[in-house]
């Protein structure tokens, strides 16, 4: 990908990662603390993660188009090095996210029917049991659910230093030696 209307792709796309990397972190930490919030996200968590994973192949791509364009340094080497790092973790999230959700849907279905069963049940036998039991349904396992916070913040919180990582090293590529500490205008 090269140019957008007479400015680097790459430059355009940073952007888009800028944004799409800490908020599907964000989003992917929420819902795995808060079922509730989760049931509301749905089938978007997973497809956000999914944009974001294909994002950062545009980016990677533009980035090198326009580090043909530009004079070789290290701190463009070095640049281009910590930019390949940022894939894995975004492959990390969308697998995340397909997991949480899929766990919290699961336990929705479940719950779901487990909720029509007892009623049924409970219209059948009309018995106290039965109708104390009517609102309970079984919630993703203790365990499950730890492990998905856990693994969830790790791979985000990944995410996001390296993203900072990359920008970093991108602006210090582009910028270092090209701005004085003394205005130009007098």
């Amino acid at each position: 990908m090269g140019l957008i209307n007479g400015v680097p792709a790459h430059v355009l796309l940073v952007h888009a990662m800028v944004v799409l990397v800490p908020l599907t972190a964000l989003a992917l930490v929420v819902c795995a603390v808060w079922p509730q919030i989760m049931r509301r996200f749905g089938v978007f968590l997973p497809v956000l993660a999914l944009v974001t994973l294909i994002a950062v192949p545009l980016t990677t791509d533009s980035g090198e188009w326009l580090q043909e364009r530009v004079p070789e340094t290290s701190l463009v080497e070095r640049h281009t090095g910590i930019g390949d790092e940022l894939l894995p973790w975004t492959v990390g999230q969308l697998v995340l996210a397909a997991a949480v959700w899929f766990v919290y849907r699961g336990a929705e279905a479940t719950a779901a029917s487990v909720r029509r069963f007892t009623h049924r049940r409970a219209e059948a036998t009309a018995s106290p049991v039965t109708s104390s039991v009517r609102g309970s349904a079984p919630a993703v396992g203790t365990r499950v659910r730890v492990v998905a916070v856990v693994l969830s913040v790790a791979v985000a919180a990944g995410a996001i230093v390296q993203v900072y990582r990359v920008g970093d090293s991108g602006a210090k590529a582009t910028w270092q030696g090209r701005i004085s500490s003394t205005s130009g205008q007098g």
